[in-house]
C-alpha cells in the first residue's frame, strides 16, 4: 500500500528542481505519476492520449517504410512508445535535455520504461534538442523521417526562453534540415490552436495542420484538450 504521495526521485537541475512522485487518484482509484519542475506540474500518466497521439498523427502522415523518427523530449515515455508501435519505425532516438529523466526509464520507475528501454530499436540520449536542431547537420548524419516535439507548454509558454526562436519561421528552418525529404513535423502543444504560429509553419512546411485532441478529464468530469500540430517538409 503506497502512501498518498510518494516521492521517488528528486535531483537540482539548471532550470529547478525535478521531482517524480507516484500517488493515488481517488477518481479513478489508480496509481498516478507525476513530473514537476521547481513549482510547474510538467506531466501526468492520467493525461496521456494526446502525447501518443502526437506520436500516432506524427507518423500517420509519414511516407513510406524503414523509418528513422527523433523524439525531443522524453518525459514519462509515452509518446517514444507510441511511435515503437509503428511496425515501420528502424530506430528512435529520444533527446532529454535532463539526464534525472533517462535515468527514471533505465531504472524502469515508470510505466512505460520496461517497453521503452527494452526495444533494441531505442537510443536514448541526453542533450539540448534545441541546439541540436539549431546546428547544421554533420555530413554523416542520417536525416529523420519524423522529429516529434514534446518540451514546451506551447509555443508561446516555453519551460526555458532560450527554446522561443524554434517557433519562428527561422528556427523551422532549422529544425527543417534535419528531416529528410517529405519528411513529417509534429508538435504537442497544451494550448489552443495558434493563428500566429501556423503562420509561421506554413512560411516553412507544406500540408500544415493543427490538430484538436480531446480525452476524458476525469479530475473536471468534463473535457479536456491539447494540440498536436503536424506539418510535411518541402525538401
Amino acid at each position: 500500500m503506497i502512501t498518498r504521495f510518494e516521492e521517488l526521485d528528486w535531483q537540482p537541475t539548471a532550470i529547478g528542481d525535478l521531482m517524480l512522485r507516484r500517488r493515488t487518484e481517488p477518481s479513478v482509484g489508480q496509481e498516478i505519476y507525476e513530473v514537476k519542475l521547481g513549482d510547474e506540474y510538467l506531466m501526468s500518466s492520467l493525461f496521456t492520449v494526446a502525447e501518443e497521439e502526437l506520436a500516432n498523427l506524427g507518423l500517420a502522415a509519414v511516407e513510406g517504410d524503414d523509418l528513422s523518427v527523433l523524439v525531443g523530449g522524453l518525459g514519462l515515455g509515452y509518446t517514444a512508445v507510441a511511435a515503437l508501435r509503428d511496425e515501420r519505425v528502424r530506430a528512435l532516438t529520444v533527446i532529454d535535455r535532463l539526464g534525472a529523466v533517462i535515468g527514471w526509464h533505465e531504472r524502469k520507475l515508470l510505466p512505460a520504461s520496461t517497453e521503452l528501454v527494452e526495444d533494441a530499436r531505442t537510443t536514448l540520449v541526453e542533450d539540448d534538442f534545441f541546439a541540436i536542431v539549431r546546428a547544421e547537420p554533420a555530413a554523416d548524419c542520417a536525416e529523420y523521417s519524423a522529429i516529434l516535439l514534446d518540451v514546451d507548454h506551447s509555443p508561446r509558454h516555453q519551460l526555458d526562453p532560450t527554446h522561443a526562436d524554434l517557433y519562428t519561421a527561422a528556427g523551422l528552418r532549422a529544425l527543417d534540415r534535419h528531416l529528410a525529404t517529405r519528411g513529417i513535423f509534429a508538435l504537442w502543444s497544451d494550448d489552443p490552436p495558434d493563428d500566429v504560429f501556423m503562420i509561421e509553419l506554413n512560411a516553412v512546411f507544406d500540408d500544415a495542420v493543427a490538430h484538436v485532441v480531446d480525452f476524458d478529464n476525469p479530475v473536471t468530469g468534463g473535457v479536456s484538450s491539447n494540440t498536436v500540430y503536424v506539418a510535411r517538409s518541402r525538401g
